[in-house]
């Protein structure tokens, strides 16, 4: 691996040098290429976190740069739309089956005043997993809609989009509220189908991954947009999206629990909602940390859930010494669980080396309860409802980051059933069991985000990446949180000083800039 990196930077055309020379010289920062040099070669352990910290200034940079031009594109810009709740908002508040959290209701409360302010709507809503952040973006799609408008959901995976595909329908139907589903693997004359409705108005409110923003979907009248797990999408992706309407207002949900600080830098041209708490009815999951002795407990108490007729997911960490090890170890795994537990529970496994269509099939039947026991890698982490899962069982749990394992924790948890985590200790180390110990105690995810920072430390570059933040490639959010705050203030002067990146020394950095947006 050495020999090949090493003859990728002597081949590779490495970018000139885009960073103005007094930011450089303030922040100590390293030139570009000796950055690229020393990140894989390093002559001394200095040369390294030298490199390291100007190569994550940079990443900072250029994303925060990109979110100012993004708000001085749209933000207090005046809108088309000048919505406000109507009967059929107020019918489907009034036939839940349950009664909306505070934090639910007062983020409605400020997307009802954002949309009937005569501006842009551009909110972010950050709630823990499983806070109900979906219904609030049902109510606001229903909001535009209900004006003889139309709204959009974009998803991560296609799973996800069929499962809100298929609740949307169950909500909106007794409302007349006509809902459609895109996503890449529909044949293409079911694609070709779905975009003649869309474009002639006959659909009210589509949901789709990013199969929506193609260039052969056009929208007919898009009032209304929603991105859900925004870390997942890129800064122009959110942008193709907001080009397919004409000034409509765009609603952007993470289950990433950032503190607020930093939200607001890095979602600069977003207003934020924070919705706390859990809906009605949900009780908090029962969690403990174990060590491997605890593993055959741990087979019977799965055992037991499904005999209640309930479903577990099994989550094995990702295998770094091959490619095919992940697959191996999760195949291996389930052979293992088959030999343990009764032959009458449907085990399956699930990892990230399977066709896309693959996945699709085995998650549509555990959705569908056709399997008791997923054996996974994480690949299940994002959004995915199974209110009929009550048991996650993570092996391996110190491998994971903290943010990560309450992600994964939050698969479960989602019904009215009491569930449960169990999370196995591997290593036998007690600084690791101190660290699980955090999850063991609280469901709170913002406060758990707090305390793995405490934990790790900004000197601990190595840890286990935040799964869920947003995906920098060496940047964290929370270790980094110094340098980011700088970066924000340093975005600022120059976006004050030089708007539109005319000046001589700042053409380089708007060229980066451009290729950054691609």
């Amino acid at each position: 691996i050495k020999k090949a990196v090493d003859q990728a930077l002597s081949q590779a055309e490495l970018d000139a040098e885009f960073l103005p020379l007094d930011m450089r010289k303030k922040y100590n920062l390293v030139l570009h290429k000796k950055a690229l040099q020393d990140i894989h070669f390093p002559s001394k352990e200095a040369d390294f976190f030298a490199a390291r910290n100007r190569l994550v200034f940079e990443e900072f940079f250029l994303f925060t740069l990109a979110m100012h031009q993004m708000k001085q594109n749209r933000h207090q810009k005046p809108s088309d739309y000048i919505l406000h709740p109507g009967d059929k908002v107020f019918a489907l508040l009034e036939n839940l089956p349950y009664e909306l959290t505070e934090g639910q209701k007062q983020a409605v409360d400020e997307i009802a005043a954002d949309v009937s302010s005569g501006f842009v709507m551009n909110r972010l809503i950050q709630g823990d997993v499983g806070s109900g952040k979906t219904i609030v973006a049902q109510i606001a799609l229903l909001i535009a809609v209900e004006q003889g408008h139309q709204g959009a959901i974009m998803v991560p995976t296609e799973v996800l989009a069929e499962q809100h595909y298929e609740t949307f329908c169950e909500m909106f139907d007794p409302l007349q509220v006509r809902v459609g589903l895109l996503t890449g693997s529909m044949t293409a004359a079911a694609k070709r189908d779905m975009q003649t409705q869309i474009a002639a108005g006959e659909i009210d409110i589509v949901v789709g991954t990013q199969a929506l923003i193609q260039d052969k979907v056009e929208y007919k009248d898009l009032a209304m947009i929603v991105t859900d797990e925004q870390h997942r999408f890129g800064v122009r992706q959110r942008e193709s999206f907001y080009a397919k309407g004409h000034t409509p207002h765009m609603l952007v949900m993470s289950a990433t629990p950032i503190p607020r600080t930093l939200a607001i830098i890095l979602y600069g041209e977003l207003d934020i909602s924070v919705i706390k708490g859990l809906p009605k009815g949900r009780l908090p999951i029962q969690n403990c940390v174990v060590d491997t002795g605890y593993r055959p407990q741990s087979y019977r108490f799965i055992e037991k859930e499904v005999e209640k007729g309930h479903q577990a997911y099994v989550i094995c960490p990702m295998v770094e010494e091959s490619e095919n090890m992940e697959a191996e170890n999760v195949t291996d795994y389930a052979q293992t669980l088959r030999e343990e537990m009764s032959t009458k529970i449907r085990i399956e496994v699930l990892h990230g080396k399977m066709k896309p269509a693959q996945k699709n099939e085995i998650m549509e039947r555990f959705v569908s309860g056709a399997i008791d026991v997923l054996v996974s890698t994480t690949v299940i982490e994002v959004g995915i409802n199974v209110p009929n899962a009550t048991v996650m069982m993570v092996e391996n749990a110190e491998r994971f980051g903290l943010a990560q394992l309450h992600q994964l924790r939050g698969r479960v948890g989602r019904g009215k059933d009491q569930s449960y985590c169990i999370m196995v200790n591997a290593s036998g180390e007690e600084d690791v069991g101190k660290r699980l110990d955090i999850l063991n105690k609280s469901n709170d995810g913002f406060y758990i985000a707090s305390e793995d920072l405490k934990l790790r430390g900004p000197g601990d570059l190595f840890g286990v990446r935040q799964s869920g933040d947003l995906e920098f490639h060496l940047a964290d959010i929370f270790a980094d949180a110094d340098i980011l705050k700088a970066v924000s203030d340093e975005v600022k002067k120059l976006m004050d000083k030089d708007p539109l990146l005319e000046a001589e020394e700042n053409q380089e950095l708007k060229r980066k800039m451009n290729g950054y947006l691609e």
